[in-house]
C-alpha cells in the first residue's frame, strides 16, 4: 500500500510539473502523511526527477597561463559541463611543465629554454581554447579512455607536423651548404678533422650522455586536459579523484581496501654544482617506518627536520625554513661546466669509475643498513653497472630510476620499458602525459614486480591531484620534496586528509613490510628476458631499515652522507 501511495504521489507531482494545478486531495494527503513544507517536498521531487535527466557532458574548455612554484609559466585548464541544461564550471587542473635543462647549460642556453617554455605554454593555451575544446565537446567527462585516445591522436598529429617542418628545414640547409665555394668547404672540413683528432686523444671510461628528450611545443595541453577530465569525472560521479583513478585502473571494480604511498621526505638538499664533475649526493630523504600511521610518520619527520636545522645553522642565527628546499630555482640557476671527465666525484678530489661506484654503494649500504633506497645512483648510460648494482644490493634496498628513466609517455610506448635494470621508477605527470598512460604503465610495472613512485617535477604547483593519482594507482612511494613551501605542504595535507577519510570508511590497509627483489634468483640471460624482475622475497625487512626509527630525534652525522642518494 505504501508503494502504491508513493507512486500515485509521483504521478500527481508529474502532472504539476507539466503545468497542471496540484489536486486538493494531494495537498491534504501531504499535510496528513508528511510533515514537510512545500519547498522541501518540491526539492525532493526535483531530486527524484533529476535521475532521469541527461548525463552531464563537456561543453567547453578554458586554458590560461599561470605561474608554478618557481615562478615559471605553466598551464591551467578549466572544464565546463552542461548539467541539467545549464553551463557549469566543474573544476580546473594545473599541470607542471618539465624541461630537462642540463646542469652545464650556458646562460644563453638557459634564456633560450625559458623562452621556449613560455612559447610552449602560449601554444598550449591556444590548443585548449580552440582545437581541444571543440574536439571533446559533448563527450561525457567519465569517458576518460576515449578522450585520452583522442588526445593522443591529436598529439601524434602535431608531432608529425613538426617532423615535416624539420625535414623541410634540413633540405633547405643541405641546398645552401652545397652551394658554398669549394675552398670554404675544404677549410671547414679541415677544421672539423683537426678538432675530431684532438678529441680522440681523450680517454673516456663511460658512454657519453644521451641527448635530452625534446618537448613538443604545446604538449602541456594534452596532460592538462586529461587531468581536468579525470577531476571532472570524479566530481560528476560524486567520488574523490583517488577512488575515480582506482576504478579506472581496476576497470570499474571498486576496491575493498586501499593503501597509502609512503612519503619520501627530503631532509637535506646538497645542491652545490661543481664544474666538470658528476655529483654523488643531491638529496637526503627520510622514509617513515611502515609501522607508523602517515600522520605519525610526518610528525616524526618534522621533528627530525627541526633538529637538523638546529644542528646545521651557525650559532646565534635563526633557522632557515628552506633547509630542505631542494628544487627552488633549480631550473633557473645553472653554472657553466666543462665536459665530464668520465668519473664520479664522491668527495672533493676523490673520483670513482662506474665499476668502482658499485663497490662504493655496496660498502655504504652494508655499513648503514638504514639506507632502504638509492635514487639514480648511476647515470642511465651505465647499464652494465646498474645490472651489477641490482644483483649486489637488490635484496637489501630499492634501486630507483628517476632521471635515469625516460619520460612517462615514452615508457608507455616502449613495450620493454627501455630503462636500466632497477627496482622501480619515478613517474611524473608532466607535458603530454595522460591519466590513461599512468594507469597502463603502473599496471605493467606491477606485473614486472617494480615499485611505482609518483614524484613532483621541478616546477610544481599547488594542484594536489598528484597525491590522489598516487593513492588511486597504488604507488608504493610518493616523492614530494621537503616539508616546506605551500605547493608541497598542500600535497602532504591532502595525503593526510585521504588517510583520515579511508580510516573513517574502514577501507584503509597498512602495508607493514618492505619487499625487496633478489635479482640473482631465477635470473635468465638478458637477451631472453631483458631487465624483468623475478618475484620479490616475502620476508619482511628488519625494523632498523626505517631511518626515522632512530632513538630520539637526533640524526647521526653519517646519515647526512648516506641516506637516500640521488
Amino acid at each position: 500500500m505504501e508503494a502504491d501511495r508513493d507512486e500515485r504521489l509521483r504521478r500527481e507531482a508529474a502532472e504539476y510539473y507539466r503545468g497542471h494545478r496540484v489536486p486538493q486531495r494531494m495537498e491534504e494527503a501531504l499535510n496528513t502523511l508528511f510533515p514537510l513544507r512545500p519547498a522541501d517536498l518540491y526539492g525532493d521531487l526535483a531530486n527524484y526527477f533529476s535521475k532521469f535527466s541527461k548525463a552531464p557532458v563537456v561543453c567547453k574548455l578554458a586554458g590560461r597561463k599561470v605561474l608554478d612554484g618557481v615562478g615559471q609559466p605553466t598551464l591551467e585548464v578549466e572544464i565546463y559541463c552542461t548539467v541539467k541544461n545549464r553551463e557549469k564550471r566543474i573544476c580546473s587542473a594545473i599541470i607542471s611543465s618539465h624541461y630537462q635543462i642540463p646542469e652545464n647549460a650556458l646562460s644563453e642556453t638557459t634564456e633560450a629554454d625559458e623562452k621556449e617554455r613560455n612559447d610552449s605554454v602560449t601554444t598550449a593555451v591556444e590548443w585548449v581554447n580552440e582545437s581541444l575544446s571543440t574536439m571533446i565537446r559533448d563527450w561525457k567527462p567519465t569517458d576518460q579512455c576515449e578522450i585520452d585516445k583522442m588526445l593522443g591522436e591529436y598529439f601524434s598529429k602535431k608531432e608529425e607536423e613538426k617532423k615535416g617542418i624539420e625535414e623541410e628545414e634540413e633540405d633547405d640547409d643541405t641546398v645552401s651548404v652545397t652551394s658554398c665555394a669549394p675552398s670554404a668547404v675544404a677549410q671547414s672540413g679541415q677544421k672539423k678533422e683537426a678538432k675530431t683528432g684532438k678529441k680522440s686523444s681523450i680517454q673516456t671510461t663511460i658512454p657519453p650522455a644521451e641527448p635530452s628528450e625534446s618537448v613538443l611545443c604545446g604538449s602541456l595541453a594534452i596532460g592538462g586536459t586529461s587531468l581536468a577530465v579525470a577531476k571532472a569525472g570524479a566530481s560528476i560521479n560524486g567520488i574523490p579523484l583517488y577512488l575515480h583513478t582506482a576504478l579506472l585502473k581496476r576497470s570499474q571494480d571498486s576496491p575493498k581496501e586501499m593503501t597509502l604511498p609512503l612519503p619520501m621526505v627530503t631532509l637535506l638538499s646538497c645542491e652545490k654544482f661543481s664544474p666538470s664533475k658528476l655529483k654523488l649526493v643531491k638529496e637526503v630523504m627520510l622514509i617513515p617506518p611502515v609501522q607508523l600511521s602517515l600522520k605519525q610518520g610526518i610528525e616524526r619527520a618534522l621533528d627530525i627536520q627541526k633538529e637538523m636545522m638546529r644542528l646545521l645553522e651557525p650559532a646565534g642565527k635563526a633557522p632557515s625554513p628552506h633547509l630542505a628546499d631542494s628544487k627552488k630555482g633549480r631550473a633557473r640557476h645553472k653554472e657553466k661546466q666543462a665536459p665530464v671527465k668520465g668519473k664520479y666525484e664522491i668527495l672533493t678530489g676523490t673520483f670513482r669509475s662506474p665499476d668502482e661506484m658499485v663497490d662504493t654503494y655496496v660498502e655504504l649500504v652494508n655499513k648503514f643498513p638504514s639506507i632502504i633506497a638509492l635514487v639514480d645512483p648511476l647515470r642511465k648510460e651505465d647499464r652494465q653497472q646498474w645490472n651489477n648494482l641490482c644483483r649486489a644490493l637488490g635484496s637489501k634496498c630499492y634501486l630507483i630510476a628517476e632521471d635515469a628513466a625516460t619520460n612517462t609517455s615514452k615508457l608507455k610506448t616502449d613495450q620493454n620499458i627501455n630503462i636500466p635494470m632497477c627496482s622501480g621508477v619515478v613517474l611524473k605527470y608532466v607535458n603530454q602525459t595522460k591519466v590513461s598512460d599512468l594507469v597502463e604503465l603502473t599496471a605493467r610495472l606491477d606485473g614486472q614486480r617494480r615499485v611505482t613512485i609518483l614524484g613532483s617535477p621541478d616546477g610544481e604547483s599547488s594542484d594536489d591531484s598528484l597525491v590522489d593519482l598516487a593513492v588511486g594507482l597504488g604507488a608504493r612511494f610518493v616523492k614530494l620534496g621537503g616539508l616546506s613551501r605551500g605547493e608541497r605542504v598542500t600535497k602532504y595535507n591532502r595525503l593526510l586528509a585521504i588517510e583520515e577519510e579511508l580510516a573513517k570508511n574502514r577501507t584503509l590497509r597498512y602495508d607493514a613490510n618492505f619487499e625487496f627483489a633478489d635479482f640473482d634468483e631465477e635470473s635468465q640471460p638478458e637477451k631472453q628476458q631483458p631487465e624483468v624482475l623475478p618475484p620479490p622475497q616475502q620476508d619482511s625487512v628488519p625494523s632498523q631499515l626505517s631511518v626515522p626509527a632512530l632513538q630520539g630525534h637526533k640524526v647521526p652525522a653519517q646519515l647526512l652522507e648516506s641516506s637516500t642518494l640521488t
